[in-house]
Formats: structure tokens, C-alpha cells, sequence
């Protein structure tokens, strides 16, 4: 039924039609079930009808229905409840919600018979092998249908009786409903039954209609009416634009969307575009073009004015994750697939890696916002330079922001002046250790051998006086220009060994960049390979060949790094994530580049400037609390200023830390109270040792495959943190899952829940990976570079789930949504998220507080408080996630509850606090002399609830 404009229903109905049809409702109430049987056939048609969506109070009202057969669009926007000229003799059998259809893909093993071994959630798993997969299905495929009982979703592995297929140890999760397994890959949401025929449409789209073009500076908005697709066909697909006019040419853009930016055009020139629409068929049926419209650029806009941060204190913020590239598509004229575009795999897919922007930020700020968070960390925003560089960490031009990002009228800038618009943050990712193979533009980029013979033509572009690199000139290929990397004459001052020679008959010494081949000067970058993760090495190699290892010891280097990342606070940033903060020694830290930032900051800002914000990645991959008992490698060292006076040659120094604290090992750190309650009490921290670093909460993150495993394991490690409340915890990110799982999260909804619940409410700043509040790509690889398509992976374009529009209403609250964000805005750990942003934002306790576990009796159950006298904030809570709990020695009075409202007297100095639901909490807050407690806090939702 509807393509998602609410998907806020409490059951999925799955009716037979010869295959699947999907009936499912636009608004939050879902349309009763279609009439047991077909109605009025006749030699060609079958009338199908059902019981009318409802409005809700407050809710965006019914918009219509699209209807589905074998997963295939029938009809779009069906205003009535009932459609008829559906093909007759039709199968037409109910399907129960609670159970699993299951297709497995046997071809690519070789395998002629499958069993599926399964555990339907919290239930126990089937005698191994599992049972025979041995429903009627299609060649290549083997079925099974599994009743899940009460359950809505099971683990799975599969195998031929002796050869197993696990998802490489993680297993399978599978929801309710139909579920694809093909070469690793899950399809579940959109599956469609893979022996099912085609859907044969040979039938064009309408062509589009009342297309207009406007002006603004040198951009140029286009608009139009929906295409309509035939009766039976496949649905709309999306639109092609044509653009001619300006010096570059014709140019073909697509779109799913009825409007689209072209811009980075050239001034006062017109251009005349023309849009067609296209189907889903295979292959797709374009329309006709629709009428020409032309506008006339103006001049170029002015540039934005400089910001200013918002300047509170982090931990009243929770974080939303965001690798801007692969977010939204808010100016496809910017989009770039570069040199591996066909060969990855992207190019089928029309996925370039470059295709998500800060316009897509900028128009979907209001989404993050109707989450709740209230910062947002993007991925490094510098001009990069690889072959596969939309990630951002192989910057090349550390002073200039990467253009395959901006937009006219949507530059850096803009997006941060946007976002401080809608008081949300942004915490630009930065890296100090490495540039990309090319060098860093300003400080030393290598000129590497190169011959434009037989063999090299096609790489070597011709150098051109005046072109420089930056991202977006591209050739035919996608392959960026080069003509000012390479020579075949040995350039002056050349310090590559053995410059030219012949290394075989097909490659030549100097050819590409390598730190030990002498392409590197000393003064800017190491010169070997690292050799020990947790070796001193490790601090001052080369972890990548796409990574060249900056010699941060170097006063050049540091000069340059920080006037670099100097002009990124003065634009206004909130605060930095630094990444692979683990390989430069902390001393240079210290000396150098933490109190740098922290000066400007206050220097630019004043008062705001104190709560610029910066965490570290610190690389421990491991569940102790100390890296492989190596301090230097672990995270919480990073933390604490020096305690001892090295050497004033920063080179040195390094050596002379790691060898100091190297000796001292992990019985002689520094400990802290920071994170604790006394009693009852909050107490003042101490932060005169702090060094203004704090980090992502490494060990909490390796051990969230199970919420009690993370919570028992952060607990554990934080008296070595100087202050853990500051503490960044996520489940899983860019690079890895929980136990350095090469895939995305994986644990099922429920475990995601839970998780949640516990980072929201203990210490430390809660941060969400794009896409986590759908459960996004999971199960997928994270990351497989340039060998596979980024749509198969955990960096998979977002974008699809968050068209439409929506406008919330505050942090958390949704005022108006349509189109597949409002289905998105449906989920139920998106509902979950919300309500947990509400309470946080409402109890200072859960944002800024202290923590204890004294006198509680439970398993993630803590009393947190918070207090400032200067503020009048006193704020104290009880917190215990999944299951009861007993508090004894509490202070006496009235406890509400921010999930239920219940209140409580306390006379004893002990209150029993019961709840039972994976992912449930309570909170019960202490009403304090001008601090009253909030009671209930939002609504009752799938997993916070009485």
C-alpha cells in the first residue's frame, strides 16, 4: 500500500496473490486486512478491497495507497480503498505475521540440499543441523517456512550438512516476513519472491509536466509535476535532466525526486534543461522529454559570514554519526564517481561514492533533529586524494574544503551556520597523523617516476600549465586528474633512491609513494612501515600505503597542522574527532596540538570557546582495560597531562614518554574519582590533570554485543579515565561492530534497544552511526573498498530512507512528515531513540552525572547526580535498565518516574524498582528544593512502557 509516508503499524498483513502482495498503510493505524477473497472477477480483472486507514489525533491525515503484487508496484496513489483490473484466478491465502519465509541462494556454494539451523529470539536453537529446507521453490533456491510463534525475529545459519554458512560467525537475523539470503546479503525489508516471474513493462512513464527553472546566483532550481506510470506497470523510478548550455557541455543528471539543484555553474550564462521519467523495469522505459525551460545564472553568492559555536557543555548533547558523502543527495551535480566507479560495482548501481553533501545535510537537519540529537559528527571535510576517498581521511589540501562536498549556498560554512540555526552542533572528524600517498598541498607533496609509453598512457594525464587537482575534473573514466604528479625527467631536489629504473617489465622505481624508497623527507613524514600495533612503532610509521605518516615531532608539520585546523575553529566547529589519535605520542599531544586548539578557541570565543569539544580514537580493540597491558596504546592514557619533564627536542621527548610510562606499566597510572558519586553526593571534579583529550569509549564499544558485558566493562576501566562522564560510547561505527566485528551491528532490534537505553542513561555522551535507528545495512561489511559496491556494505547511501520532507517541532518531536521519511520516522527503535533524547535533555542527572552503584542490587542499575550550586541545578535520578532493582541508603522523599509517571514515597531509604521488557528502564527522579522531578516524560512507546 502506501510507499511509506507512516509506517507506524502494529502488524504487517502478507496476502498470497501468487506471490506476495503487501498491504501496508500510509498512516500510523494499519488498514484492516483485504477481503478474504477476490470480488467481481471477471475474464480480465479481480476488484480487491479493504478496510480504510484511519487518521490519528494530531497526525499528517491519510494521503492514499500504492499497491503491491510479488513485491512489484501494481498502482500508485489509490485514493479509495478498493482496486480493481488485477489478473484473475488468483491464489489468495492469509499469511500469519509471525512467521518466517525464508529463501536461501544455493547456487554460488554448490550445494544440491539446505538445512537451516535457527533460534527464534530469547529461544533456544534447533538440534545442528537444523531442519531440511524442503519447500517447492525455484532452481537455484531453497525454501522454508518457520513459524516464530510469539517472536518477530530469529537467528539463522545454513548449511549442507557438513559446510556451514554462518555470516562469518555472526549468524544470520532474520525478521517476520519474507527474507532473502543470497552470497552473505540479507534482503528482508522491500524482499520479493525469487521465483517469481518478472513483472513484464514495456510501457513508458507520462512525461513530466510543469517543469520550471529559477535562478539563484550561480545555481539554478528546477521543479515538476509527478510522472504517472501505466496501470500494472513498475513504478516511477526516478528522472533524467539534460542539461545543455555554458562551456562544459552537455551533462545528464538523474533524480528520485520531483525538484533538483544543479549548480557550480559558470556566471551569467543560460542553461536549457529538459526531464524525462523512467520506470523500475528491467530495463527501464524512459518517456518523452519533457518541454525545454532555460535560466540565466547570476553572479557568484557572497560568501557566508564566519560562526560561532554554540559553547555548552558536550555532554548535555547526544551525537549522531554522519559520513557525509554517503548521507543525502541534496546536489547531484556535485557527485563523483572517480577512477573505481564501474569496476567497484557502483556505477551499476548509480551510487557514486560522492553523493551525498553538505546541501543533503543541510535539507535533512530537521530529521537528526526529529531524533533528537543535538550534534552532529561528519566525516573529515578537508579536499582528499585517493582513488576512494569520499570517507575523507586522505587529505591532501588541509586548508581547503573538498568541493565534491559544497554547493553554492550550501559551503561548509553554510552547513554550520544551518545547523547552529536549529541549535545543533558540529564536530568536525580531523586527522593529525597522516595525509593522503600524495602528500599534503603546502607542506610536501611527492613527484613520483612516470612514462607516458604503450603501457602508461592511459594513467598519465599530460601536465597542463594552471590545472591543479581538486576533485572534481575528471575524464570519461572518473579518473581525476594527475598531469601534476608525475615527470619522467628526475625532478630538482628528487630524494627517491634509484629514480626511473626498471623494477620488471612493467614497473619502475619512484613510481609510487613509499616512506622507504627516500620520496619522503624526514622533515615531514617517517619513513618505514609500522611493524608492532602496540609497539613504539606504531607511533611513527606508515599504517597504510593511502596513509602517509606526517612526522608530528617536526615543527613544520605542526605549524601547518595547526594554522589548518586553526581556520576550521574559527568557522565556528564545536569541537573536533580526532582520528587515529593513538599513533602520535601523547607528549606531542600535550605540547602541541591539544592546547593550540583549546587557545584559539577561547582566544576566538571567550566563555563559549572553554567547551570546544575534542575525543580521540584511541585503536584499543581489545575487552581489557588495559590495550594488552600496553598504557601508551590505551585509551584512557590519553586523557592525563604529562607527569614528568622529557626532553625539549619533541622528537626526543616521544621516545623518552614511551619509554618512562612504558616502565611505570598499568600499576602506576593515575586514578580518579571524577565519574563517582560520593554517597549520595556529587562532588566537585578534578580536572588540573585533565589534558583536554577525552575519547571514544573503547571498551564499551568492543563488548556491546551484550549491554551487561559493556556496562560491567566501562564501569571497570573508569577510574583510569581522568573523567569518563566526557567519555564518546557507541555500539558500532565506520570501521567497526562490537568485538571488531567487520560488520554491522547485528544483535536485532531488541539488543539494540537495550543498548540504547543503557548509553542514554549512564555516563558518558551516547552517539548513533548513520542509519542505526532502522538497524541500516545490518549484518552487512562494513567496509570493503573499491573490491565491492558501497551498497552492499555498511557505508551504503542512506538517502532512500529520508525523502520527503519533515519538520520537527523540537529536539525529538515531529511536526509534519511525508514521503519515506515519515515511514522512517515509524520505526520502532526510531520511536525508542526519541523518547530517550526527551528524558535525557529533561534530566541533567543523566547528562552531567556522577555515577555509584553502592547499596543497588541489580544488573545495569546505577543512582547518578548532578549538581550546580551557581545554576541552581540539583539534580538526582534511579536508573535501572531491563530488570528490577533494589536501592538501599537513598536519600528520603518523592520519586517519579520519567517512563511511567509513577510516583513514590521513600521513608526507609529504599525503594524496589521493578520493570521486565529488553530495552524497558526506569527512571526515578528525586523532587529536590527547586529542582522538581518531571515525572512522565513522552509517551508510552514499543519498548519504554509500564
Amino acid at each position: 500500500m502506501r510507499s511509506y509516508k507512516r509506517r507506524s503499524w502494529k502488524r504487517l498483513f502478507l496476502l498470497m496473490i501468487t506471490g506476495i502482495l503487501v498491504l501496508t498503510s500510509v498512516s500510523v493505524v494499519t488498514p484492516i486486512n483485504a477481503d478474504e477473497s477476490p470480488k467481481n472477477v471477471t475474464s480480465t480483472s479481480v476488484k480487491i478491497s479493504w478496510k480504510a486507514s484511519e487518521n490519528i489525533s494530531n497526525g499528517s491525515r491519510v494521503s492514499d495507497y500504492d499497491l503491491y503484487r510479488n513485491g512489484s508496484l501494481i498502482k500508485q496513489n489509490i485514493s479509495d480503498a478498493t482496486y480493481a483490473n488485477l489478473p484473475k484466478n488468483l491464489d489468495f491465502t492469509a499469511l500469519p505475521d509471525n512467521q518466517a519465509i525464508v529463501y536461501y541462494f544455493k547456487k554460488s556454494r554448490g550445494w544440491s540440499d539446505v538445512n537451516i539451523h535457527y533460534a527464534p529470539d530469547g529461544s533456544s536453537w534447533t538440534s545442528p543441523p537444523g531442519i531440511s529446507m524442503n519447500e517447492n521453490a525455484c532452481l537455484d533456491w531453497a525454501k522454508k517456512t518457520i513459524d516464530l510463534g510469539s517472536k518477530t525475529s530469529m537467528k539463522a545459519a545454513f548449511n549442507n550438512g557438513s559446510v556451514w554458512d554462518n555470516n562469518k560467525g555472526a549468524d544470520y537475523h532474520l525478521a517476520a516476513g519474507l527474507s532473502t539470503i543470497k552470497d552473505g546479503i540479507v534482503t528482508t525489508t522491500g524482499a520479493k519472491n525469487p521465483c517469481n516471474p518478472p513483472v513484464i513493462d514495456l510501457e513508458a512513464p507520462s512525461i513530466p509536466q510543469g517543469l520550471t527553472a529559477n535562478a539563484d546566483g550561480l545555481r539554478i532550481q528546477l521543479e515538476w509535476d509527478p510522472s504517472v506510470d501505466n496501470v500494472g506497470g513498475s513504478g516511477i523510478g526516478g528522472y533524467e535532466i539534460t542539461r545543455t548550455g555554458g562551456t562544459k557541455g552537455k551533462k545528464v543528471y538523474t533524480t528520485p525526486r520531483t525538484t533538483f539543484q544543479d549548480s557550480l555553474l559558470e556566471a551569467k550564462t543560460t542553461y536549457t534543461y529538459t526531464v524525462k521519467a523512467y520506470d523500475k523495469a528491467e530495463p527501464a522505459n524512459n518517456s518523452e522529454s519533457s518541454i525545454e525551460v532555460s535560466a540565466t545564472t547570476g553572479t557568484s553568492s557572497p560568501p557566508a559570514s564566519k560562526g560561532s559555536p554554540i559553547g555548552t557543555d558536550m555532554r548535555e548533547d547526544s551525537i549522531y554519526f554522519v559520513m557525509t558523502a554517503r548521507f543525502y543527495d541534496g546536489d547531484p551535480s556535485n557527485n563523483r564517481g572517480g577512477a573505481n566507479h564501474v569496476s567497484s560495482g557502483n556505477a551499476a548501481n548509480s551510487d557514486p561514492m560522492f553523493r551525498g553533501d553538505f546541501q543533503g545535510l543541510i535539507n535533512k537537519l530537521d530529521y537528526i533533529k526529529a531524533l533528537g540529537f543535538s550534534a552532529i559528527w561528519i566525516t573529515p571535510v578537508v579536499l582528499n586524494r585517493s582513488d576512494y576517498d569520499f570517507h575523507g581521511y586522505h587529505g591532501y589540501d588541509f586548508f581547503r574544503v573538498d568541493p565534491r562536498l559544497e554547493s553554492p549556498g550550501a559551503t561548509y560554512q553554510d552547513l554550520i551556520n544551518a545547523a547552529h540555526d536549529k541549535d545543533i552542533k558540529i564536530i568536525q572528524d580531523v586527522v593529525y597523523n597522516h595525509s593522503s600517498r600524495w602528500g599534503a598541498k603546502g607542506l610536501f607533496t611527492p613527484k613520483v617516476f612516470g612514462i607516458r609509453d604503450n603501457q602508461w598512457t592511459w594513467y598519465y594525464d599530460e601536465p597542463q600549465e594552471g590545472i591543479e587537482y581538486d576533485g572534481l575534473q575528471q575524464n570519461d573514466a572518473g579518473k581525476p586528474y594527475n598531469g601534476d604528479l608525475w615527470s619522467t625527467k628526475e625532478p630538482e631536489g628528487n630524494t627517491c633512491r634509484n629514480w626511473g629504473i626498471p623494477m620488471n617489465s612493467k614497473t619502475y622505481n619512484c613510481q609510487w609513494p613509499n616512506p622507504t624508497s627516500g620520496m619522503f623527507p624526514s622533515q615531514y613524514y617517517h619513513s618505514c612501515w609500522i611493524g608492532n600495533w602496540e609497539g613504539e612503532d606504531s607511533r611513527s610509521c606508515w599504517l597504510h600505503e593511502d596513509l602517509a605518516d606526517f612526522n608530528t615531532e617536526s615543527k613544520p608539520v605542526q605549524d601547518y597542522l595547526i594554522e589548518a585546523y586553526n581556520r576550521f575553529i574559527d568557522m565556528g566547529v564545536d569541537g573536533f574527532r580526532i582520528d587515529t589519535a593513538v599513533h602520535i605520542p601523547r607528549v606531542t599531544w600535550n605540547r602541541h596540538f591539544l592546547p593550540a586548539a583549546q587557545e584559539r578557541a577561547i582566544e576566538k570565543f571567550g566563555e563559549k570557546g572553554r567547551n570546544f569539544y575534542m575525543f580521540g580514537e584511541v585503536g584499543a580493540f581489545v575487552n581489557d582495560k588495559w590495550n594488552r597491558g600496553s598504557v601508551n596504546h590505551s585509551a584512557q592514557f590519553f586523557t592525563w597531562k604529562e607527569r614528568k619533564e622529557y626532553s625539549t627536542n619533541d622528537e626526543v621527548a616521544a621516545l623518552e614518554q614511551y619509554q618512562h610510562e612504558n616502565n611505570l606499566g598499568t600499576a602506576n597510572q593515575p586514578l580518579s574519582d571524577n565519574a563517582f558519586l560520593k554517597g549520595n553526593l556529587y562532588h566537585e571534579p578534578d580536572h588540573s590533570q585533565s589534558s583536554g583529550m577525552n575519547v571514544i569509549d573503547m571498551r564499551m564499544h568492543m563488548n556491546f554485543s551484550d549491554a551487561n558485558n559493556a556496562f560491567w566493562n566501562g564501569k571497570d576501566s573508569d577510574d583510569s579515565y581522568n573523567d569518563a562522564t566526557y567519555n564518546v560510547v557507541y555500539v558500532d561505527s565506520h570501521d567497526y561492530g562490537p568485538n571488531k566485528s567487520s560488520t554491522r551491528y547485528t544483535g536485532g532490534t531488541a539488543a539494540w534497544a537495550e543498548n540504547m537505553s543503557l548509553m542514554w542513561t549512564f555516563r558518558g555522551i551516547p552517539t548513533l552511526y548513520y542509519g542505526s535507528e532502522i538497524e541500516f545495512q545490518a549484518g552487512k561489511p562494513i567496509d570493503c573498498g573499491p573490491t565491492c559496491p558501497l551498497a552492499t556494505t555498511g557505508r551504503a547511501y542512506y538517502g532512500d530512507h529520508i525523502e520527503g520532507t519533515v519538520v520537527a517541532s523540537d529536539f525529538g518531536q515531529v511536526a509534519s512528515a511525508s514521503g519515506s521519511v515519515a515511514q522512517t520516522l515509524q520505526h520502532p527503535l526510531v520511536k525508542h531513540i526519541q523518547r530517550l533524547n526527551q528524558i535525557r535533555r529533561s534530566i541533567p542527572a543523566l547528562q552531567k552525572g556522577q555515577y555509584s552503584t553502592k547499596d543497588v542490587s541489580g544488573q545495569m542499575a546505577y543512582k547518578r547526580r548532578y549538581t550546580d550550586s551557581s545554576k541552581g541545578i540539583d539534580s538526582y535520578a534511579l536508573v535501572t535498565v531491563s530488570e528490577s532493582a533494589v536501592f538501599r541508603n537513598i536519600p528520603n522523599g518523592t520519586y517519579k518516574d520519567a517512563i511511567t509517571g509513577d510516583v513514590k514515597e521513600v521513608t526507609n531509604g529504599t525503594l524496589n524498582l521493578a520493570v521486565s521488557g529488553k530495552g524497558n528502564l526506569r527512571v526515578y527522579v528525586l523532587d529536590l528544593p527547586g529542582n522538581p522531578a518531571p515525572g512522565k516524560i513522552g509517551e508510552n512507546g514499543p519498548f519504554l512502557k509500564p
